[in-house]
């Protein structure tokens, strides 16, 4: 068992609606121990590939993106939520709707950070239904770049996301794949992934 699931049987709360959250030490207030020991955790899995960019979405998938991209040195890209006065220039969109918060919005990526042919894994804290991972490989594909790969933090293996990023082909790493949860008792049901 790793840092991170040894964790989230520690301090992770189930509310109900199937929400897990990890808020005490992942995405909100963040152990910085914890999240370096997943940044090499993640280095050690895709090592083996050549990486030019890690890409998240913001914002929890950030500090995620920063440990992990420290251990290959390259250069984190994160889409932004809304287009704001400092993206100037050509844009990447697409789609994505948040399992979380239950709504939809566009993400934003500059075409200037990234390019044609560049190696991207991507970075992310939780997989549920895979819409947030569908709309970052909408855009490093609109981008001609290669996706080496995919980093989750936390995925539901009870909900389809894994399923269907594996079923395109991706390379997915997850450091905890949680296979059920109650939110009466606050079982975690986490996959052995030995």
């Amino acid at each position: 068992m790793n840092c991170l699931e040894k964790r989230i049987l520690k301090d992770g709360v189930v509310k109900p609606g199937n929400v897990l959250k990890v808020d005490n030490f992942l995405n909100h207030q963040i152990d910085i121990n914890l999240l370096d020991e997943m940044g090499k955790e993640f280095y050690e899995r895709f090592k083996d590939k050549k990486v030019d960019k890690i890409v998240t979405i913001e914002a929890s998938g950030i500090a995620i993106a920063f440990a992990v991209a420290r251990y290959f040195n390259v250069p984190i890209v994160f889409a932004k939520k809304a287009k704001s006065v400092n993206i100037d220039g050509d844009v990447y969109i697409a789609e994505v709707e948040s399992f979380t918060h239950k709504n939809k919005n566009q993400v934003i990526v500059s075409k200037k950070f990234i390019n044609e042919g560049e190696n991207i894994l991507i970075v992310d804290d939780f997989l549920a239904n895979g819409c947030a991972l569908q709309g970052l490989i909408s855009i490093i594909k609109q981008a001609k770049a290669k996706i080496i790969g995919i980093g989750i933090a936390v995925e539901k293996g009870f909900q389809p996301g894994g399923t269907i990023i594996r079923n395109l082909g991706y390379h997915l790493e997850s450091l905890a794949i949680v296979d059920g949860m109650n939110s009466d008792t606050n079982e975690i049901i986490l996959r052995n992934q030995n």
